[in-house]
């Protein structure tokens, strides 16, 4: 009888013991992602979903959801009440304005790359434009709009060259975001546009670069600034996987990316 008692006793346990080990594998395999809002300029798509690859590897709880436009259209979409954890803008004008409205965790905010403003056109597409000087001689141009960061660096290059005006008088495709004026250029809709360097580097196949802005022609640096924003919607593991990924984005690692992308890093 002592043996049937025994026996039962240890079959128990290890039923329980079993039991036990499947409720924690059913919980680590239920485990939710930590999801975060990342805001980002259209010129970084490629690096950036290079990064995300390299970051989930380390961090597979997080899950990062990129929203990639031009950052003027970011700023509104930001100052309208979408949730965002992390803006990365293509100029220091837009991570200004959002500073300046309350929406940015000042203290966090860094310049972190370089880039530069390039004359492309499409791979065997004949002109007689050699550079920003005779641009004016193209049929048509491909230029983002005046509120998106490279739209407004080629207008300043344009009204310190004096040619403004008459640029403004040419068959001009208004592209919504950089990658929308690179698109047009590689199609071959236009004779020429106007572009981010390392968007034309990420589409060598198709555009050719036919100068880089004049010396002197862009006094504004084409900074890249990233800062974590005021997310009201977010629990601590949200805005504190938002802290790290915007460290990560600094890390040695993460620069390397941006600079096979054609980036600078920014020093002070």
């Amino acid at each position: 009888m002592k043996r049937k008692v025994v026996l039962v006793t240890v079959l128990l346990v290890a039923s329980m013991l079993f039991c036990a080990g499947c409720n924690g594998k059913e919980k680590a395999a239920t485990k939710e992602k930590t999801e975060i809002y990342v805001f980002i300029a259209a010129s970084l798509g490629n690096a950036m979903e290079e990064i995300q690859t390299m970051y989930l590897e380390k961090e597979p709880d997080v899950m990062i959801t990129y929203n990639a436009d031009s950052s003027g259209t970011l700023q509104t979409q930001i100052e309208e009440g979408a949730e965002c954890d992390l803006f990365f803008s293509a100029a220091t004008k837009q991570m200004t304005a959002l500073n300046e409205g309350g929406y940015v965790e000042s203290n966090s905010i860094k310049n972190l790359l370089e880039n530069k403003v390039v004359l492309i056109k499409p791979i065997n597409g004949e002109t007689s434009v050699t550079g920003f000087e005779n641009i004016t001689d193209a049929s048509s141009i491909a230029l983002a709009g005046e509120d998106v960061p490279v739209g407004a660096y080629a207008r300043e290059i344009f009204e310190n060259m004096g040619i403004l005006e008459a640029v403004m008088k040419m068959e001009i495709n208004e592209g919504a975001n950089v990658t929308a004026v690179l698109a047009a250029v590689s199609e071959a809709s236009n004779e020429v546009g106007v572009v981010y360097a390392t968007d034309a580097n990420s589409a060598k196949d198709s555009v050719e670069v036919l100068a880089e802005a004049p010396e002197g022609s862009l006094k504004t640096p084409v900074l890249y600034p990233v800062a974590l924003i005021k997310n009201k919607e977010a629990g601590e593991n949200q805005t504190e996987a938002a802290k790290n990924f915007l460290e990560y984005l600094s890390s040695e690692e993460a620069l390397q990316v941006f600079e096979k992308y054609g980036f600078s890093i920014y020093t002070e």
